[in-house]
This record gives C-alpha cells, sequence and structure tokens, in this order.
C-alpha cells in the first residue's frame, strides 16, 4: 500500500487573496494559473497495520506535531477511505520552500494522489482537486494540466479548478529568480486572514471577474504584451491589499524590490518581460520563448539573484513508479 506521485508548484497569473470560509478554503474570487515544469515535489506514501503513529519526514525534517496540515490532510484521505491504518511519508522539493514559490501547492496536491492511490482511492480530477484545496487553497491548481482555473464559487463542491488550455498553448517560459532562501515570517495561510482589513479589499474584488475574463482573452489569442500588463499589475494590487492590511504584511525583500524595478527597465531597452509574485520575496519573470535566453544571461549577472529557474508550463500532477523509501 504505497505510492509515490510528482507534483508541480504553480504560480497564479490572476491570484486570490482572502477567503470566504477558511475551513474550506474557500476563496474571495476565482484565480488563474499555470504549473511550473522544472520544479518539484515528489512523495512518497505507505500505510500499513504495523506502523502505530504517522511518521512525516518534509525535506529531511521530522514532523512530530500531531496537529500538523499534513497529518490533518491524511485524516481526510483516511475518512474517505474508511481505513484507521497509520502512514509513512517522505516528501522533497528541488527547489526553495516557503519564499514565495508555492511549496505548499505541489506539496498537497503529491500527498493527495499518493495519499488516495496508496489507499486504494479511484477518485476523478475534480474529486482531487477538491480535496487537495482542503490542504492547501492553491493546491487544487497543481492537479490540472496546463493553463488552469480556480473558479469562484459558493460550496466546496463547486471550488475546484480544471484545465482552460493545454501546456502547449504557448510557448511562454516562466523565469524563477531566487532572490533569498529565508522562510517567510508569516504564512500564507495566516496571511489570508487579514485580507479583509485593508481598506483596498474591496475595491480589488470588484474588479477581479473582469480581470479573469480578459486574460482568458489575451492567453487565447496569444497577446503577451497585454498579457504581461495585467498580470503585473495584478501582482502589485494584490501585494497592494498584504501592505496596507492590519498589520501590514510586506513580503517582499530588498532583491525584491530591485528586481521589479530591473524588469521594468529592460522593457525599456528592449526586453519584453514582465514580472509576478506569489507571497513571498521570490520572483516569476514571464517572457516569449525566443526571449528567454536573453533573460536569463541578465539574470546572471545580478548579484542579488542567488538561483535561476528556467520553467514551461506542464502537466499537472502525476504518479511516479521511483518511491523515497
Amino acid at each position: 500500500m504505497k505510492a509515490t506521485a510528482i507534483a508541480h508548484p504553480n504560480v497564479a497569473l490572476i491570484k486570490y487573496w482572502g477567503r470566504k470560509d477558511e475551513m474550506l478554503r474557500l476563496p474571495t474570487n476565482g484565480s488563474i494559473s499555470i504549473n511550473l515544469s522544472e520544479m518539484t515535489t515528489t512523495t512518497t506514501v505507505e500505510f500499513s497495520d504495523t506502523f502505530t503513529t504517522d511518521a512525516i519526514t518534509i525535506n529531511d525534517e521530522v514532523i512530530t506535531n500531531e496537529s500538523d496540515r499534513a497529518i490533518k490532510h491524511l485524516d481526510r484521505i483516511r475518512i474517505l477511505a474508511q481505513s484507521e491504518l497509520k502512514a509513512k511519508v517522505v516528501s522533497k522539493n528541488n527547489f526553495p520552500s516557503s519564499t514565495g514559490l508555492s511549496s505548499s501547492s505541489s506539496g498537497f496536491a503529491a500527498l493527495t494522489i499518493a495519499g488516495t492511490q496508496a489507499l486504494g482511492l479511484e477518485l476523478s480530477e475534480k474529486e482531487l482537486s477538491i480535496l487537495a484545496r482542503l490542504g492547501s487553497g492553491s493546491a487544487c491548481r497543481s492537479i490540472p494540466d496546463g493553463w488552469v482555473e480556480w473558479k469562484d464559487a459558493e460550496t466546496s463542491e463547486e471550488s475546484y479548478a480544471s484545465t482552460i488550455f493545454p501546456s502547449d498553448h504557448w510557448n511562454l517560459v516562466d523565469v524563477v529568480a531566487v532572490v533569498s532562501t529565508e522562510k517567510k515570517d508569516v504564512p500564507t495561510s495566516m496571511g489570508q486572514k487579514l485580507a479583509q482589513t485593508s481598506p483596498f479589499f474591496e475595491a480589488r474584488q470588484k474588479s477581479m471577474q473582469s480581470k479573469i475574463s480578459e486574460l482568458k482573452k489575451y492567453i487565447s489569442n496569444r497577446r503577451f504584451k497585454s498579457f504581461g500588463e495585467i498580470i503585473e499589475a495584478e501582482a502589485l494590487n494584490m501585494h497592494a491589499v498584504m501592505i496596507t492590511s492590519s498589520p501590514s504584511l510586506i513580503y517582499w525583500s530588498t532583491g525584491t524590490l530591485q528586481l521589479m524595478k530591473q524588469v521594468q527597465k529592460w522593457r525599456t531597452e528592449g526586453l519584453s518581460a514582465y514580472f509576478t509574485i506569489n507571497t513571498g520575496q521570490d520572483t516569476h519573470i514571464l517572457v516569449q520563448e525566443e526571449n528567454a535566453h536573453t533573460l536569463i544571461e541578465k539574470l546572471n549577472k545580478v548579484s542579488y539573484v542567488k538561483k535561476v529557474i528556467k520553467n514551461s508550463i506542464s502537466q499537472g500532477v502525476h504518479l511516479s513508479q521511483t518511491h523515497l523509501f
């Protein structure tokens, strides 16, 4: 009763910040994202009647807290399978965790697939997306392939993500610039609770549906300039809500701010590139494939960029026959 899954973190292009239901992790608005090819979480789960307790190791760190989110997620899977078996879980990321690169999205997507498979559950993509969302909201977007939309919904049964365009629809590149590997002080799940304390929150909500419709049109027609302008403005809009919440949340580091300004400067010099940032300091820069080499060359010369990861738009979560133990 062992299974291994590989999931990719996703980066939201139209983002959500704030939830209408904390328990069910229902977002206050829909979102659009892409899965990132070269960044992975690999998770192996085994259930056995010889285990007397859950044993979870994430990036070589043993989890001992019984209230940990991963153990709660195993409990959800056990309830569905009507099982009381304890589990051994080993999970590893090939990218920095808790720095704004959505490690929880790939982490809970991989745990969902490996856990359900290990207990013999056969769930649809929709059901898997709903289940992953209960562990981490953004994890629902790492289940499907390619370009993904998580629609706004009022109930748990309708709050899930699905593919809107296949991964090969448009050969864009997401270049991740790691400016710091330090873990952020306030986890995303806690920061979400502060969203509605911002005076800008309601104004942001009024524009979300129109932004989603616009972005889908630009993706469909492959209009890169319009696409880039909306995703960059959207990232700044979300962070404006964070910065003006009470207490204020400033996820950026000095390197984040410097790089945002640098990307805008490169645009004036002819490099068509646009940034987006999740809830952390590390930065995503979107370019068309023909400009990726130029961008990476420039990033490699920037002193405060510690690592560069070039991603294409990838498939969603999938099973692997290579186990971690």
